[in-house]
């Protein structure tokens, strides 16, 4: 059962201000058997701001033990993240000296998909993975994993057992936490007063300017700003030292945190260009609204045209933003037949509250459809490059976002 708040998760700021609605939809990642019957439990998605702290945020949580405890995302899946992943740790062990001597742990550690880089080079890791399905694939790959949520006393234990780390990663889950200050005093924990603390999110900013809505779902409570990011360390005793702007995800930011420190230039340099853009501005979240709700009866009306005129559409990727936006715009199996994906654990299941079959990449191939609706957006360049014999017999990509349109060239 979900619950619903009606104070800031970060500062505990009463009466918080609505950005978006996209209605009741199912949990992203809950894909359903063939066979089922029953309708998939939906829950309002819903998103609101706190003018104190400028954290934006869902109403509603979903508890995470129902979310990730048996969890269909595996990182590995995705060849361009692996990428990702192996530079960050290439420069994070040039950067900070990591040897044999030092110890990585990283929070949210999936199936080992970071951690292998660092345990390649010597360095010993520690991964903290609450989905136990996804806690065992690490283990499998060598990867000494935790099954279990990071939280202070957690992280107490760690640092008895195997001393402070060096560096503590939290790649792509600070949204995911209900409980920011539990979360974040596990982090402090675990660094202690000289390890780094580096953490990835996706970057509001971007959502709202590229019209990323999809990318808004029960699994993600929060979306940050560099402004709300420093100031909710702030409130645990922590600095943002330093921050950059990455393409992943849509758009992203990697912030460096620690117990102490001075802020590099390019922190006030982004808080800056965010008072400009209007972080504080209720007016700039109203345009956002507005353009969303012109969106989805766009995407709506340009697939079901296509559908129409007689050609098949087929989609690629059974990605959270996929179930988004086939829920959203009112995509359902009778205007996409399939959707491919590399992931074994959701082949031969359905898409929540659509009912569209997912199958293997294999079936572009078989099935030949007029057009492939690219529901992983975020990995267009490596898709398209995967699946070339596909456009080469004529097939043609689709994308979504910002403005659907054919995919050229």
């Amino acid at each position: 059962m979900a619950t619903s708040s009606l104070h800031c998760r970060a500062c505990g700021e009463p009466g918080l201000d609505p950005v978006l609605s996209l209605g009741a939809i199912p949990l992203v990642n809950a894909l359903v058997e063939p066979d089922a019957k029953e309708p998939e439990p939906r829950y309002p998605l819903e998103t609101v701001r706190c003018s104190r702290c400028t954290l934006v945020q869902l109403t509603e949580t979903v508890p995470p033990e129902t979310l990730f405890r048996n969890y269909t995302y595996f990182s590995s899946y995705s060849d361009t993240f692996l990428l990702h992943a192996r530079r960050f740790a290439t420069e994070s062990i040039r950067s900070l000296g990591l040897g044999r001597g030092s110890l990585v742990v990283e929070a949210a550690s999936n199936d080992g998909y970071l951690l292998q880089y660092f345990a390649a080079a010597g360095v010993p890791t520690l991964g903290v993975e609450p989905a136990t399905n996804v806690a065992s694939v690490a283990r499998e790959r060598g990867i000494e994993t935790v099954a279990a949520f990071l939280n202070e006393d957690l992280a107490r234990r760690i640092v008895e057992e195997r001393g402070v780390a060096d560096l503590v990663v939290a790649n792509n889950v600070l949204a995911h936490v209900p409980d920011l200050g539990g979360f974040l005093g596990g982090l402090r924990t675990l660094a202690g007063d000289r390890g780094l603390i580096v953490i990835e999110v996706p970057y509001l900013c971007d959502l709202v300017d590229r019209l990323e809505f999809d990318t808004i779902y029960h699994e993600h409570v929060s979306y940050f700003t560099m402004t709300s990011l420093v100031r909710l360390a702030e409130l645990h005793e922590l600095t943002v030292v330093g921050v950059e702007r990455i393409p992943v995800h849509g758009g992203s930011l990697r912030v460096r945190i620690a117990a102490d420190g001075r802020p590099e230039a390019g922190v006030e340099k982004l808080l800056e260009s965010e008072r400009t853009w209007g972080v504080f501005d209720a007016g700039r979240f109203e345009r956002f609204a507005v353009a969303v709700a012109s969106l989805r009866v766009e995407v709506h009306e340009f697939v079901s045209e296509l559908a129409s005129s007689g050609a098949r559409v087929a989609a690629y990727g059974a990605a959270a933003k996929g179930v988004v936006l086939a829920n959203v715009c009112g995509l359902d199996n009778g205007l996409v037949q399939f959707v491919v994906d590399r992931n074994v654990y959701k082949q031969g299941k359905l898409l929540p509250g659509v009912r569209i079959p997912v199958a293997a990449p294999a079936a572009l191939e078989h099935e030949q459809p007029d057009y492939c609706l690219i529901f992983a957006w975020n990995l267009t360049d490596e898709i398209v490059a995967q699946q070339a014999p596909y456009r080469r017999r004529g097939g043609r990509f689709l994308v979504p976002l910002p403005k659907p349109r054919v995919l050229e060239g």
